[in-house]
C-alpha cells in the first residue's frame, strides 16, 4: 500500500474502515493513526531518540483524542526531541514520580501509622480513630503527598468538624494528623508537621463532666421509662441491661456472647477490649440473667449480644443507647449511656455497704500500674459479686418508687 503524502483529514480519520489486516494512516512528523482489524483506531508516533534507535509512543484512541489534540501532542514530542530530551523516557520519570507521590499519599502513610503505632491498643479506640480519619481528613487530604501538605489545607479539615459543633473531636483528629506527619516525618517522607502548627488555632473545648441525674426518685422515674421503651427487643434489652452492669457504652454494644458465662453468673471481658488493657469480670445479678436469656433466642446464633440492623456480623451502632434516651426525652445535656456509670458510683458509695475500691474495681476505672492491672482483675471479687446482686435490687426498688435499699 502506498504511503500517504497530505495529511490527514478529520473525515478520513472518522471514516476509516477496518481490514483484514491492521493499516496505517500517516499524519506526518511520525504520527498515525492505527486501525486495528477489530475497529479500533490509535493514535501512534514513531521517532527516533537521541541514541538513533527507532521508538513509539501512544497518544490515546480515537475519537476520545481527536486529530487535533494527536498533532498538538506529536508537536510537544518533536520539541522535546530538538532539545535532546527522550520522550519515552520523561514518561516513565513522571509515571515514577506519580507512583512515589501515590505511595506517600497521607492516606497511605495515615494507614500505615494507624496499622504499626495504634497496634495493642484497644478495640474501641482504634475503631474511633480511623473513623474519624476515613470521615473528616482522607477524602480531602488522602491523596496528596504528604510532602505537600500545608497547616491551612489541614486546618480547613478541622474547621469542618467544629462547625457541625464537635469541637472534642476536632482535636482528636489533630492529634492523629500530628502523628501521622510525625511518622512521615521519621521515614523520610516529609520535613515539617504542619498540623503542630495549629494546637493554637481550634475552639478550646468546655470541660465538663459527663450529664447524670442521681435523685434516687429521678433514677425510679429513668428506670420505668426505660421499661416502657418502644424499641426492637435488642434495644430494649440493651437499655435495660446498661444500668444493671453499669459498663462503658462501648463494651455494652460489642459483648459477645462467648463471653457471657450463664452458668457461673459473669460476663468477662476480654483485655483487648477494655481501657485499662485488662480482663474485666462483671458478675451478673439474676436481673441481668434474666434479661440475657430473653434475648438468647433472637441473638444467642450471632457472635454479638446486641448485633446491628443491617448486619449482624456487627454489633449495633454506638448511638443506638443514646437514641433511644432521646426519644424517652432525655436530651444529651441531661443523660448518655455513659451516665449510668456515674449513677452507679455516686449511689454504691452514698450507701457505704461497700468498699471503696470494690466500687472502684467494678467501674474499671484505669489502673496506674498496668501490670498490677492485668493481674487483679479478680480483685474484691466476692464483694463484688454480692455488690452486684445488691446494686440490681436496689434498682428495682427505685423502680417500684421506693428510695431506701
Amino acid at each position: 500500500m502506498a504511503r500517504q503524502t497530505k495529511p490527514l483529514t478529520d473525515s478520513e480519520c472518522k471514516n476509516a474502515k477496518p481490514a483484514e489486516k491492521d493499516r496505517k494512516l500517516f499524519d506526518g512528523g511520525g504520527l498515525f493513526l492505527l486501525v486495528k482489524s477489530n475497529g479500533a483506531k490509535l493514535w501512534r508516533m514513531k521517532y527516533t531518540k537521541p541514541n538513533s534507535k527507532e521508538s513509539l509512543l501512544s497518544f490515546g484512541a480515537y475519537p476520545d483524542v481527536p486529530l487535533s489534540e494527536a498533532r498538538k501532542q506529536r508537536d510537544e514530542i518533536r520539541a522535546r526531541l530538538a532539545q535532546g530530551i527522550d520522550p519515552s523516557e520523561q514518561r516513565k520519570a513522571a509515571s515514577l514520580a506519580a507512583s512515589v507521590a501515590a505511595d506517600n499519599s497521607f492516606e497511605v502513610v495515615g494507614r500505615a501509622w494507624f496499622d504499626k503505632c495504634m497496634r495493642g491498643l484497644s478495640a474501641s479506640h482504634r475503631e474511633r480513630t480511623i473513623n474519624r480519619l476515613e470521615s473528616d481528613v482522607f477524602p480531602w487530604l488522602g491523596k496528596r503527598p504528604i510532602a505537600s501538605i500545608k497547616a491551612p489545607e489541614v486546618l480547613a479539615c478541622l474547621r469542618r468538624i467544629e462547625e457541625r459543633g464537635a469541637i472534642e473531636t476536632a482535636h482528636r483528629v489533630l492529634w492523629s494528623c500530628s502523628k501521622i506527619f510525625r511518622y512521615a516525618i521519621a521515614a523520610g517522607m516529609a520535613e515539617t508537621d504542619p498540623a503542630d502548627l495549629l494546637k493554637e488555632a481550634l475552639i478550646r473545648p468546655d470541660p465538663k463532666a459527663f450529664p447524670t441525674i442521681t435523685d434516687p426518685v429521678e433514677v425510679g422515674a429513668l428506670l420505668r421509662a426505660l421499661d416502657g421503651l418502644s424499641a426492637s427487643l435488642v434495644v430494649r434489652c440493651a437499655t435495660r441491661l446498661a444500668p444493671l452492669v453499669f459498663v462503658r457504652p462501648g463494651e455494652l454494644r460489642k459483648a459477645e456472647w462467648d463471653e457471657i458465662n450463664f452458668d457461673k453468673a459473669e460476663w468477662r471481658i476480654p483485655a483487648h477490649k477494655m481501657k485499662s488493657r485488662a480482663v474485666h469480670i462483671v458478675p451478673l445479678p439474676t436481673q441481668a440473667i434474666a434479661l440475657l436469656r430473653e434475648l438468647e433466642p433472637l441473638t444467642g446464633r450471632c457472635k454479638y449480644v446486641f448485633p446491628g440492623e443491617r448486619t449482624k456480623e456487627r454489633p449495633m451502632s454506638e448511638n443506638t443507647v443514646n437514641a433511644a434516651l432521646r426519644r424517652l426525652g432525655y436530651t444529651s445535656d441531661q443523660f448518655t449511656g455513659h451516665s449510668f456509670r456515674k449513677i452507679a458510683s455516686t449511689l454504691l458509695n452514698e450507701s457505704h455497704q461497700w468498699h471503696r475500691d470494690a466500687i472502684e474495681r467494678q467501674l474499671a476505672h484505669g489502673e496506674r500500674d498496668e501490670v498490677r492491672a492485668a493481674y487483679n482483675y479478680a480483685e474484691h471479687l466476692p464483694e463484688r459479686v454480692k455488690m452486684m446482686q445488691w446494686w440490681a435490687d436496689y434498682l428495682d426498688q427505685l423502680k417500684a418508687g421506693k428510695q431506701r435499699p
